[in-house]
């Protein structure tokens, strides 16, 4: 597989996040939770939940229409690739190091998407790394 091939296969990772967070209000049961806090802080998570799925749907459209135009050697694709590798990467190390292990432990299901999860931020890190230091130095 290519690196573009890659860059492209996160993209649709980055679609699978956009459908997935369809599903998460329903699973984590967040109206009830939800249903607790003040008006105010109901609203800015509800806001910022779906300014986070917009910008997964613009990552998925980026990678799935430009990889091509981000593996070339220009100051915006290196600010690009740059900054998605940070921020990829540090979504993975908040995967270990800020969720507790009580969250999944235990429980088959959670277990299992700690560790899908895990293995995709690993991937998604590493392939945007990848892209980067390909042309970090060109």
């Amino acid at each position: 597989m290519t690196l573009l091939t890659h860059l492209r296969f996160v993209g649709v990772i980055m679609v699978l996040l956009v459908i997935a967070n369809l599903f998460v209000p329903g699973r984590l049961r967040w109206r009830d939770e939800l249903a607790r806090v003040s008006l105010v802080n109901r609203q800015i998570f509800q806001v910022h939940t779906m300014f986070i799925v917009l910008i997964l749907a613009m990552f998925a459209v980026l990678l799935l229409t430009s990889a091509d135009a981000l593996l070339e050697p220009t100051r915006l694709s290196r600010l690009v690739l740059g900054g998605l590798t940070i921020f990829w990467g540090l979504r993975m190390l908040t995967q270990w190091f800020y969720y507790s292990p009580a969250i999944w432990r235990g429980d088959r299901f959670n277990t299992a998407m700690h560790g899908v999860f895990s293995v995709a931020w690993v991937y998604v890190t590493a392939v945007l790394g990848a892209a980067f230091w390909s042309i970090a130095a060109r």
